[in-house]
């Protein structure tokens, strides 16, 4: 049996101990710390890594301290339109969606894509199409409506931006998505991303977290990777896949294999955030280039910990 192993994050950016006050601090440990409990139970009771990254995911989009789900921020509409994927490193299966609305978890409509259809990646009303034909949860744009992220569109209304922060204040970028990844009892890896985008976005943008290769990719010869940072860059990296290439041609060990692509390829571009990582051993990273990123890690060999900063 291989050491079980989850992952987990909430997004990557200028996350500093002065800017957050001790019951913020403590919510985002809690909302973590459950999210990693949840997932890692399912791991304990010898359920797949698949079926543990979605419900850690699916815990994290229903937290709306989070860029995903509830917490979504929002579009220069108003609106929500998220992105969300998942991949199976048994055999190499995929799934995601972008600038889906109204759907409650949408990790869950890129697991259905990847089990129910023959394609890999459904965009927009196409998307919610199948959502409505397969029963997947749907929700009144109100579930998503959170006081902080409207204060923090009306904000980035008046100043023209497209921010990629998720800080009220829109000073500290803050990169909102969550993530999970996991390596199960008989060895098999999985990730899964997913993100309401950037507050204020335009044009049906889309950004790292459902490319598979760029935000999320999982392979049991190698890793499974889910991202968090600057999209555009982390797109142009070919960042998660980039770590299994140097993993399975160079011969690198999941650490420094992401240690390579975090602290020096997307430095250079100027790709800024993070991202986790397991092997098919079970061994997990947690690497980002930025101020912090909440984060947390538990497996069989005893480690248990969630973190915000560096």
């Amino acid at each position: 049996m291989s050491t079980i192993t989850l992952a987990i994050h909430g997004g990557a950016g200028t996350i500093l101990r002065e800017h957050m006050t001790p019951a913020l601090e403590a919510a985002y440990q809690q909302a973590l710390q459950r999210a990693l409990d949840k997932g890692y139970a399912v791991l304990e009771k010898q359920g797949t890594a698949l079926d543990a990254v979605e419900i850690a995911v699916k815990d994290l989009e229903d937290e709306p301290l989070f860029n995903a789900g509830k917490g979504s921020v929002f579009t220069f509409n108003g609106e929500h339109e998220m992105d969300a994927a998942i991949m199976d490193g048994s055999n190499g299966m995929a799934g995601a969606v972008a600038g889906v609305r109204g759907i409650r978890n949408p990790v869950e409509l890129a697991r259905a894509v990847m089990q129910h259809t023959e394609h890999v990646f459904l965009a927009g009303t196409g998307a919610e199409e199948l959502a409505k034909t397969l029963g997947i949860p749907e929700a009144a744009p109100d579930y998503f409506f959170t006081e902080q992220r409207n204060a923090q569109w009306k904000l980035a209304q008046e100043s023209g931006q497209t921010a990629l922060d998720h800080n009220i204040q829109l000073k500290d970028k803050k990169f909102g998505t969550v993530g999970a990844v996991a390596c199960d009892h008989a060895g098999n890896v999985a990730a899964a991303t997913s993100t309401g985008g950037m507050t204020n976005k335009r044009w049906g943008r889309i950004g790292d977290s459902p490319i598979i290769g760029s935000g999320t990719y999982a392979s049991n010869h190698t890793c499974a990777i889910s991202c968090t940072g600057h999209g555009e860059l982390f797109i142009r990296a070919i960042a998660a896949y980039d770590v299994s290439c140097l993993m399975e041609y160079k011969g690198m060990t999941l650490e420094e294999a992401m240690r390579m692509v975090v602290m020096h390829k997307l430095v250079k571009i100027g790709g800024e955030g993070g991202m986790i990582g397991v092997d098919a051993a079970g061994n997990a990273a947690l690497l980002f280039n930025s101020e912090g990123m909440y984060r947390g890690v538990r497996s069989s060999n005893g480690i248990s910990e969630v973190a915000i900063y560096k």
